[in-house]
């Protein structure tokens, strides 16, 4: 993962995509400070979940510069959440989300809202990257809640 960094932050150069270059190295920065902060390699899963950190923080961004009426930094938070999902596992379809939440409720035998924890224990490691957590979330709570 890291080594396709690499090469598309080479191939932004090349093409003069200021944007795309720039968003590679905020990406490369965040991998670079957790190896960093926890004097280790991260390997491909790790580097998935420091990217899906970003997209929720992005995501945030976006809610927040609308609420403020900045539409033009909302748009630049979009851009960069597309360029960050390439890198990415392929999402999940919302059948798809629907049938994992299913069988990780029978799988944990959850009953209700108090169960969700170990629901999103058996969810998470198998979403991270693939699907917007605080979505399934919800979902995990409506389908609890009935």
């Amino acid at each position: 993962m890291q080594d396709r960094l690499k090469d598309e932050m080479k191939q932004a150069m090349r093409s003069r995509e200021k944007v795309r270059l720039a968003t590679i190295r905020l990406m490369q920065a965040a991998i670079k400070q957790k190896q960093v902060d926890e004097r280790i390699v991260l390997d491909d899963p790790q580097v998935i979940a420091v990217l899906d950190k970003m997209l929720k923080q992005r995501r945030e961004s976006i809610r927040q510069y609308r609420d403020a009426g900045r539409e033009e930094l909302a748009e630049v938070e979009e851009t960069e959440i597309l360029i960050i999902q390439e890198f990415l596992p392929q999402a999940l379809s919302e059948a798809e989300i629907g049938d994992m939440i299913k069988s990780a409720i029978a799988e944990s035998s959850a009953s209700s809202i108090k169960d969700m924890g170990k629901v999103m224990g058996i969810l998470k490691p198998a979403m991270q990257g693939r699907a917007d957590m605080a979505m399934v979330s919800v979902k995990i709570k409506a389908m609890l809640a009935t």
